[in-house]
């Protein structure tokens, strides 16, 4: 049992998927300050909000809310406040992470995976009828179209 265990940890597969999960997690953590400390600043500017966190759209509340709590949390939401500008820091924050994932990583292996391993070029399926020049598979002795026998 220690040795199936020992055999599954060691195989190639996990190995680069937990490397590939702490190498993500740190590129996640640059592109979220990317997102947060330049691109956000620079678009808010814009805008005219020092940051997309701070756009809220404003919801009439149907019922009685009770008072918020007397230390706020520090994600407390009051009722009725959709955080809008949270959500566009998020996207950005997708769109620069599938970004670069697809330009620096999927792109290149593409590249690569094509020189490496050009497309095999199948044979023929058909061939052309010498009386008709219509197309006819290879194992045909007559010819769909025009019934000339076929060599």
């Amino acid at each position: 049992m220690i040795k199936g265990f020992r055999d599954f940890i060691l195989r190639g597969n996990v190995v680069d998927l937990a490397v590939a999960v702490i190498i993500g997690a740190a590129f996640g953590a640059i592109t979220a300050s990317v997102t947060a400390d330049v691109i956000t600043p620079m678009i808010s500017a814009l805008v005219g909000a020092p940051d997309f966190s701070t756009l809220v759209i404003h919801v009439p509340v149907l019922h009685h809310v009770p008072p918020p709590p007397s230390p706020l949390p520090a994600n407390y939401i009051a009722p009725g406040e959709i955080h809008i500008g949270k959500l566009l820091n998020t996207l950005i924050n997708f769109v620069l992470v599938a970004g670069a994932i697809y330009f620096a990583i999927v792109l290149p292996m593409q590249y690569l995976l094509k020189k490496f391993n050009p497309p095999a070029v199948e044979p023929p399926k058909t061939k052309a009828c010498p009386e008709c020049l219509g197309d006819i598979p290879l194992e045909a002795k007559r010819c769909k179209f025009c019934t000339q026998i076929v060599q």
